[in-house]
C-alpha cells in the first residue's frame, strides 16, 4: 500500500521509477528527518509537516532543496537530486 501511494506522488515525475521513488523516499526519511526531526516537526531546521509549509510555494522550496540557505545549516542538495526530484519531495511533503 505505502508503494502504491508513493507511486502515485511520483506520477508526471522523472522520479517516477520504483526504484527512485524507494530512494526518494528514504532520502526524506533518513536525511531530510536527521536536522527537521524524526516525524519532519522541527529539530535543528524547521519543521516540514505540510501545515508548516502552506505559506511558502513549490518553486521557494524547491529552490531551498537544490540551493540550501545561505546562514542556516541547510545545504544544498542539487550534485545529488534533479529539479523534478526536489518536485517530487515537495509534492511528498505537502501530502504528508
Amino acid at each position: 500500500m505505502f508503494f502504491i501511494l508513493n507511486n502515485a506522488f511520483a506520477s508526471g515525475y522523472e522520479a517516477n521509477s520504483s526504484d527512485r521513488v524507494s530512494k526518494l523516499t528514504h532520502l526524506v526519511k533518513e536525511d531530510c528527518a536527521a536536522c527537521h526531526g524524526g516525524l519532519l516537526k522541527g529539530g535543528l531546521g524547521p519543521a516540514l509537516e505540510k501545515e508548516s509549509l502552506v505559506m511558502k510555494s513549490d518553486d521557494y522550496l524547491v529552490k531551498i532543496i537544490l540551493n540550501g540557505s545561505p546562514g542556516t545549516p541547510m545545504p544544498p542538495w542539487s550534485q545529488f537530486l534533479t529539479e523534478d526530484d526536489a518536485k517530487w519531495i515537495v509534492k511528498w511533503l505537502r501530502h504528508h
